[in-house]
């Protein structure tokens, strides 16, 4: 079959691609930027790529005409805490209308599970979008899933990060609520078993895990799966307001992601049914077998996706690459050079930069200005990487965003997402000479950057040519 993937290059679409062509599909993948489509060289030669933006109206001209069915996986919780449900109705009716002009016989929506009659913001908006694409020319499968457990995704990093960190925590009382969580791996297994299939034309169904636990068992039951224990104490006064910005210091989530993150689980979230468990044979994961698949990926370093990467999860929404071309007028800079002899080696240094290998020179000061970007509203450190050696123009890197990620030029360029008075680069090169260039760049906004800028060069003196040595010295290890 051919099918068109939309938001291919986010966390269910990264998972989903592989299966596709290992079922021998012909796919399509729809990206807003094909830069930042963080796929290997092997999966790119198999696939056809067309940027486009759902948020903008149709170019035809864009889409193929003739597909067998297609998957709306695009969804805008992250990018607002106001208008994301306006902005995903603009997307699925822009989306029906390219589709008026193809051939696609049925559409996979991946939806949430609605189990109450008052919904939130983010539950309400998702099935008006079903709603929408019932419209369409074209036979709908809707499959509503509870919240996801799998490595890189949004629901796991925040029970991870709160399981990890906190082992005593006094909690507001949505935690009380109940859930029907579902692993990532069965997501995917229900979203390719409907392909194709008539009997799921036109039809909504429910799927999740076997297990019905409250957010404070999914805490006691990652704490005992990662063998640690924790105590968790609810209070009933702490308000949606103060629980998003709790989420937010304590987690690698964004604020945005938290508020309504919040506001979906003071509801509870359970299916009705099992129907299409039934139809499709599934025998679904429980909650601690998903923890465990999720570790198993993750100590293998085999992440394939994490919710991290999009750009909802940083500062910049809108298209970087702008940003590439590293500006050389009225800017502030640290440049600084160094010959080395092993530059492949090095080269892997800098691939390895961030996450927990750290930044090879004064972490502790780079944890504390991670902090302090935290307190002004920015992502801090916690986002980390996906991959401890791998990187991909358009993943998150700490509190930078990749921007060009070239080994056969030796270079990676770094954008910095953190609050800052004006905009910065980070940027490491190796010439042919096998010199070493790293340069930071900053470019001030009014004479508050130029403060910034100033009171800052006693610390990237000692930081930048530590760094530096210490990427170099490396080569020997």
């Amino acid at each position: 079959m051919k099918i068109l993937l939309t938001g291919a290059n986010g966390y269910i679409g990264m998972r989903l691609l592989p299966k596709l062509l290992e079922e021998g599909h012909e796919v399509v993948c729809a990206v807003r930027n094909e830069e930042r489509f963080s796929i290997s060289q092997e999966i790119r030669d198999r696939v056809d790529i067309i940027e486009i933006d759902f948020l903008k109206p149709p170019d035809h001209e864009r889409m193929p005409r003739q597909l067998d069915a297609a998957y709306f996986l695009i969804h805008s919780m992250s990018a607002s805490t106001r208008y994301f449900d306006e902005m995903e109705a603009e997307a699925a009716m822009n989306f029906n209308e390219y589709m008026k002009e193809t051939t696609v016989k049925q559409v996979v929506y991946l939806s949430g599970i609605v189990s109450d009659k008052t919904l939130s913001k983010h539950l309400a908006s998702r099935k008006n979008v079903e709603n929408l694409l019932y419209q369409g020319d074209f036979n709908l499968t809707v499959l509503r899933a509870g919240i996801i457990v799998g490595s890189g995704s949004a629901s796991f990093e925040i029970i991870r990060d709160l399981g990890e960190k906190l082992p005593i925590m006094i909690t507001p009382k949505w935690v009380l609520t109940k859930t029907q969580p579902i692993a990532i791996r069965d997501v995917i297994t229900f979203l390719t078993g409907v392909l194709g299939r008539e009997d799921c034309y036109n039809a909504s169904f429910d799927i999740a895990g076997p297990d019905i636990l409250t957010y404070k068992q999914l805490l006691q039951q990652y704490a005992e799966e990662r063998d640690f224990r924790n105590w968790i104490f609810t209070i009933p006064i702490m308000s949606p307001k103060l629980s998003s910005y709790w989420l937010y210091f304590v987690t690698s989530t964004s604020y945005k992601l938290a508020v309504n993150l919040v506001d979906s689980m003071k509801i509870e979230i359970i299916a009705k049914d099992n129907k299409l468990q039934e139809m499709l044979k599934v025998k679904t994961l429980t909650y601690r077998e998903a923890i465990a698949m999720a570790f198993a990926r993750i100590e293998q370093n085999m992440v394939i996706s994490s919710w991290k990467d999009s750009m909802a999860s940083g500062r910049f929404k809108e298209d970087l690459s702008p940003y590439i071309q590293v500006p050389k007028y009225g800017c502030l800079k640290d440049q600084k050079s160094l010959k080395i002899q092993y530059p492949e080696k090095v080269l892997d240094n800098i691939w390895s930069i961030g996450g927990e290998r750290g930044w090879y020179y004064g972490n502790v000061l780079w944890r504390i200005r991670g902090f302090l970007d935290k307190l002004v509203g920015g992502v801090g450190l916690r986002r980390g990487r996906t991959h401890p050696d791998k990187i991909f123009a358009g993943d998150a890197l700490d509190f930078w965003r990749v921007l060009l990620a070239d080994k056969k030029q030796r270079r990676l360029l770094l954008f910095a997402e953190m609050r800052l008075p004006g905009e910065a680069w980070l940027e490491f090169k190796i010439d042919n000479e096998n010199v070493l260039h790293q340069t930071a760049t900053f470019r001030p906004r009014g004479l508050a950057g130029r403060l910034y800028w100033y009171a800052m060069v006693p610390f990237h003196y000692f930081i930048f040519a530590g760094m530096l040595k210490n990427i170099a010295r490396t080569q020997t290890n």
